[in-house]
């Protein structure tokens, strides 16, 4: 039975800056700007609390916080414009970001509880809806809201959820990470953010001006009766059996077996009809470029999808060392991006240009299960919804505290049987 419980939120109110801050216009870059980022991406962060900051409250310490960080991270206090050619800007006007406070009926042990088998905290978490401030685009779009909303919600056991929703024109996972972190290092009572944050987005301006138009995506945006989402946890025992059973492929790092896994056996449970192709999308950061020369603190979008294509008949007769071996070749298509042009290039079409595409983004290293408000790190901190199209994976820890990877799927729940059943059966070989 699923956990139900009640929240009550308060009035949202707008957070501003703590401080005066440039009343400047900012160009994003061409990445930034593609229709397909103008979304708002949800994460959560859920926190054990405890005397570690007797009885200070988090709302109020995170409100203070936020409000100093967006000092130094100004742009997200403002709101975009839309130039010629479909370009964005934002006008740095100081408004705010969204901000609710909340107190919830439940106790983290019953949240734990309610995610059962002993995996430890995962998606889909009971009540979501509650504990995650939303917004209605339907009157202008997306882009008539603030770029960042957030609640935090009090639990009664004196730990807290903080759940956040951010503008992904203007932040990839890296940058929300720097984003929070900055939160969280003020709210510890550091003087400043222990990473500056750098705009620097005309780094990432290619030579010419195109931009992709968003395609319908192969399946609906977010779940329906038809569908269920399940979170799968991976072991440090069940990869290094995994990898074990490559029996002389190339050497696979915990990423590539897992996503070798995941792709078969998704591709096995829909059932693609003959003739058809199954199609993988690995989002891929590139920070680490030095030929792009981006600053440690560059919060910007600053990844590119990568493609594997397979004929979806041959999929469930392929070994696991064969699919990793098609996502090697295809991550080896990324070292040859060497400048924002060739870099943009391969970032074109967007990932969901054709159908049966499962899109994957590893989150492991982020550093969201790292965030420390001064109440520990969380227990769990990541995104906390995924469509039908793609997923991510995270760093979590097991039933039994120890490092794992959680992957949130989300199928028709006919297709989850068979895909429940052919992970199962993959990890008992």
């Amino acid at each position: 039975m699923m956990l139900t419980f009640a929240v009550r939120r308060r009035e949202p109110v707008l957070v501003v800056p703590a401080s005066p801050t440039p009343q400047e216009t900012k160009r994003l870059s061409d990445i930034d700007s593609k229709e397909s980022l103008r979304v708002l991406m949800p994460g959560v962060f859920v926190h054990r609390g405890g005397p570690a900051r007797g009885d200070d409250d988090p709302v109020d310490v995170i409100a203070r916080a936020l409000s100093e960080a967006l000092v130094h991270y100004y742009p997200l206090a403002g709101r975009f414009r839309e130039v010629e050619g479909g370009k964005l800007v934002v006008d740095c006007t100081g408004q705010g970001v969204l901000f609710a406070e909340a107190d919830a009926d439940v106790r983290l042990a019953e949240l734990e509880e309610a995610a059962g088998g002993g995996q430890g905290l995962t998606p889909p978490f009971p009540c979501m809806d509650e504990l995650l401030l939303d917004v209605d685009c339907s009157s202008g779009g997306v882009l008539t809201w603030p770029l960042v909303v957030i609640q935090v919600t009090r639990l009664l056991c004196g730990g807290f959820v903080f759940g956040m929703r951010i503008n992904h024109a203007m932040c990839d996972a890296t940058g929300v990470y720097l984003f929070m972190s900055a939160i969280a290092d003020l709210a510890r009572g550091l003087p400043a953010p222990a990473v500056a944050p750098s705009w620097s987005r005309g780094l990432l301006d290619a030579p010419h001006n195109k931009y992709d138009v968003t395609p319908p995506l192969p399946f609906p945006a977010h779940g329906s009766d038809d569908t269920v989402m399940r979170s799968f946890v991976f072991r440090l025992a069940d990869i290094a059996a995994l990898k074990k059973r490559l029996h002389g492929a190339p050497a696979a790092s915990t990423f590539e077996v897992l996503a070798a896994l995941l792709w078969r056996a998704r591709t096995v449970a829909l059932a693609l009809p003959a003739g058809e192709v199954a199609r993988l999308g690995i989002i891929a950061s590139f920070r680490r470029n030095a030929a792009l020369r981006l600053p440690t603190g560059y919060y910007g979008n600053a990844c590119v999808p990568l493609r594997a294509a397979a004929p979806a008949d041959d999929m469930g007769g392929s070994s696991l060392g064969d699919v990793v071996e098609m996502i090697q070749k295809a991550k080896a298509t990324a070292a040859h991006v060497r400048s924002a042009a060739n870099m943009l290039a391969l970032h074109e079409p967007p990932p969901f240009d054709s159908p049966n595409m499962f899109l994957l983004s590893d989150l492991r290293h982020v550093g969201f299960h790292r965030v420390d408000f001064g109440w520990g790190e969380p227990v769990y901190g990541g995104p906390s919804q995924v469509h039908l199209g793609g997923t991510f994976f995270v760093a979590v820890k097991d039933g039994d505290g120890e490092d794992a990877v959680a992957v949130p799927v989300m199928l028709p729940w006919t297709a989850m049987e068979r895909f429940a059943a052919e992970i199962e059966t993959s990890l008992q070989a």
